[in-house]
């Protein structure tokens, strides 16, 4: 009866049912390498669900696209060119033709040597041979012809997706994964810092949403989320940020650490309603892109307030930013750089009602680079704040965290500041002395045949992560790239490509690192170890979020392998090395080679279409500069720094940088001379890659060994004095008490011995004494 509607049948009693794996087991073993036509076929050969069937409602599932409406509406909308894909799929189908008409050719020869040959054969036959006989060779000659034309179309279609069948017994070899071994160091009694005031890492584990005191709008937003159980961080920071105490959080990357924040914040503004249009509330973030995703969060959670928020980022359009903060929204969450020019330009708006000052990815916001911009920034802000600092890698010394002048911070640290998620599956390819040039056949490897989909390659440069897009994309890969060189608009677009699947691989620069949360990332790939652990703990943070299975594959060196160790040491599950057969890197190393022309001319396009794009911008400028009014020209938008500061501050950090990583004049004199080379060798990018992360390395380690310092404001609270001190008048001393009433015995020698060494000098009295030079004093005279 039902035989004729079409349906899916459902699973009987009899039939086998697979079991399914558990979170924590799953991904352990080693699939068998599927190639990625085999793979195509595999998964388009399914006879019960249709591959190009779409849910009409996205399953069903809460749609979050209303919060980012006003974020796209404020891109800046471009007269978009050719796309980098665009442009490597016209040098693919170039190189296609060519090797096409090469191969055509080859076979025409090939014939015409076989006419020859028929020739000849002919020749010393019989001349009695009957016409028949000439038309069936013909027919037979036409018939080859056909045998190899379909022979070389078989050829291109094999390479076009990347390998042809005799380099797929090479390929299919399986890598070789085997259990690191640890060498843990003693403990020396690891014990909280004292210099906290109070330690609330310990939480109630039975707490939920509804035992949090939380408003009714809050709790149907978190519903309305899906939101069920609150995260460790949310349970141990949410009563504790509601009393309005400073906090200074800690917990693993992927654990909820935004809600964590802005729970008890908007709940503080729901209960203590405005009494003017004042930003109460400033969220301070790293990155553009994490300062766009807490955004969206709290415009979800604030959804049914009357609470406003506000983004002020780079990229975006600065008039509707400036109409924004002249309303005066209760929340703005900014990144420094941006926040500044509306402080100096945007009439009217100021930070001196804040209440609370939260810094997302703290330990970043803290370093260097911020430095400056962060001491101008809390400047400006109101003095009596609370102020809250969340990372995934937060310091544990409070005298690294005296430029945001906590009071009496709270320590909630759940994980310590180098925990990787718990189901993450920590994997190392070692790179030996003399093959660092391989790195990028091993990521070719990986990508190819392992790790083919919802994968995040991390590189350290922007021309080395633009170089792999180009590498990637022409052989046959979805890829995209995420980096400081690219507009907000192509960020966005890349961003937004990998989450809805329709590109596999996200090559990214340490821009992504940090806070970013993409669903369904499965693996992350270091091309180069990062700068830090810290940085090496963000950087796999983006797979293995909220409770799900992850898993990081890092390439690591030999001047790499100390941060290896430090890894290792401190991994809670088992760490893996990976080994891929010497023949699949040598055939990906071949392979790339015969690429790098293509790849120079994909550069070659975009540099022509980036000379006519700049061409243009100048024309519209001058034509601006012609319209625009003398008044017009002269308003122009004011910093904190001066140009000439600025770049003097870039010089200085530059030349830093230069001369810590490289010590001496032979290493300054060769990385001058390989600088000038317009092509590099693999190896030299390589060398190139790890250098940078040491010379941060090497900066990061000089920063700490100086003495820690207050940098921006004093402590608002006087240190107690002791109880003998108590009944002492508090008044100060000038200096004619002091020296009055001191009697102490350098004070009396003072008075007693005489004229000094320059009153002797001006007198022309002799100084010198009979023992020489060497000037005796009391604490090393023998007793």
């Amino acid at each position: 009866m039902f035989a004729d509607l079409d349906l899916i049948g459902t699973i009987q009693d009899d039939d086998d049912v697979p079991e399914e794996p558990d979170s924590e087991s799953e991904g352990e073993g080693e699939k068998p390498i599927v190639l990625g036509r085999k793979r195509k076929a595999k998964q388009g050969g399914s006879g019960d669900f249709s591959a190009d069937f779409n849910f009409g409602e996205r399953d069903g599932l809460y749609s979050e696209d209303w919060a980012m409406a006003d974020v796209m509406a404020q891109l800046k909308k471009r007269k978009a060119p050719t796309t980098l894909d665009e442009k490597i799929e016209k040098v693919r189908k170039k190189r296609r033709t060519e090797d096409k008409a090469l191969k055509g050719s080859n076979v025409v020869e090939d014939s015409l040597t076989d006419g020859k040959v028929g020739k000849e054969e002919e020749e010393k036959c019989e001349e009695e041979e009957d016409d028949d006989d000439d038309e069936g060779a013909e027919e037979e000659a036409a018939e080859e012809a056909e045998a190899n034309s379909e022979a070389s179309e078989g050829d291109s279609e094999e390479e076009e997706d990347g390998f042809s069948s005799a380099e797929e017994e090479i390929l299919t070899k399986a890598d070789t994964v085997r259990e690191k071994d640890r060498r843990r160091k003693k403990k020396n009694g690891d014990e909280p810092p004292e210099a906290f005031y109070e330690d609330a890492s310990n939480y109630d584990e039975s707490l939920t949403f509804q035992d949090m005191n939380l408003s009714r709008p809050l709790l149907k937003a978190i519903t309305t989320m899906g939101f069920k159980q609150p995260t460790p961080i949310q349970k141990a920071c949410v009563p504790v940020g509601l009393l309005g105490k400073d906090i200074c959080a800690c917990a693993a990357t992927g654990t909820g650490k935004t809600a964590a924040f802005m729970l008890p914040v908007l709940e503080r503004l729901i209960y203590k309603p405005r009494q003017a249009q004042v930003t109460r509330v400033l969220v301070l973030v790293p990155t553009r892109e994490l300062g766009i995703q807490v955004h969206a969060v709290a415009r979800q959670l604030a959804q049914f307030t009357s609470i406003t928020t506000c983004l002020a980022v780079g990229g975006l359009d600065l008039k509707t930013q400036e109409a924004a903060l002249r309303a005066g929204p209760d929340v703005l969450i900014a990144t420094p750089g941006r926040l500044i020019d509306h402080l100096h330009n945007t009439p009217s708006f100021e930070l001196s009602q804040v209440e609370i000052l939260i810094l997302d990815e703290a330990d970043r916001m803290l370093d260097e680079y911020f430095e400056e911009q962060m001491k101008e920034i809390i400047r400006l802000c109101a003095y009596q704040r609370q102020t809250m600092l969340f990372s995934a890698t937060m310091s544990e010394e409070v005298k690294d965290l005296a430029s945001v002048s906590l009071k009496q911070p709270v320590r909630i640290f759940v994980n310590s500041n180098t925990d990787v998620a718990p189901y993450l599956r920590q994997e190392f390819v070692r790179i030996r002395p003399a093959r660092e040039g391989d790195r990028e056949a091993i990521v070719a490897a990986l990508l190819t045949r392992t790790f083919q989909d919802h994968v995040m390659l991390f590189t350290q440069t922007k021309k080395q992560a633009h170089r792999m897009h180009i590498l990637l994309g022409l052989m046959g890969l979805k890829v995209g790239e995420l980096h400081g060189n690219l507009s907000q608009t192509q960020r966005l677009e890349s961003l937004r490509r990998f989450k809805d699947e329709q590109i596999d691989i996200l090559v990214a620069t340490d821009v992504a690192a940090r806070g970013l949360d993409i669903d369904g990332v499965k693996t992350v790939i270091n091309f180069t170890m990062p700068n830090t652990v810290k940085h090496y703990v963000h950087r796999v943070g983006r797979t293995a979020r909220a409770g799900k299975v992850g898993r990081s594959v890092s390439l690591v060196g030999e001047t790499e392998r100390k941060m290896l160790k430090d890894i290792v040491r401190k991994a809670k599950t088992p760490v893996k090395a990976r080994m891929l057969p010497q023949e699949v890197i040598l055939k990906f190393r071949d392979r790339i080679e015969r690429l790098e022309k293509d790849v120079y001319a994909v550069m070659r396009l975009e540099r022509e279409e980036r000379e006519m794009a700049h061409s243009e911008a100048q024309i519209s400028s001058a034509e601006k500069r012609l319209q625009q009014s003398s008044e017009e020209q002269e308003m122009k938008r004011t910093w904190f720094q001066t140009h000439e500061e600025r770049k003097k501050d870039r010089m200085a950090k530059a030349l830093q940088d230069f001369d810590l990583a490289l010590r001496g004049k032979k290493k300054r004199a060769k990385f001058l001379k390989d600088g000038k080379k317009k092509e590099l060798s693999a190896d030299d990018r390589a060398q190139f890659e790890i250098l940078k992360s040491q010379m941060y390395a090497e900066r990061v380690a000089k920063r700490d060994r100086k003495p820690k310092r207050a940098r921006v404001m004093p402590e608002d609270e006087p240190v107690q004095k002791d109880k003998k001190q108590k009944g002492r008048s508090s008044g100060k001393k000038s200096v004619f008490d002091r020296e009055l009433t001191n009697t102490s015995k350098k004070a009396l020698k003072q008075y007693r011995a005489g004229p000094s060494f320059e009153d002797k000098k001006r007198l022309g009295i002799p100084t010198n004494k009979k023992g020489g030079r060497f000037k005796s004093k009391a604490k090393f005279r023998r007793k």
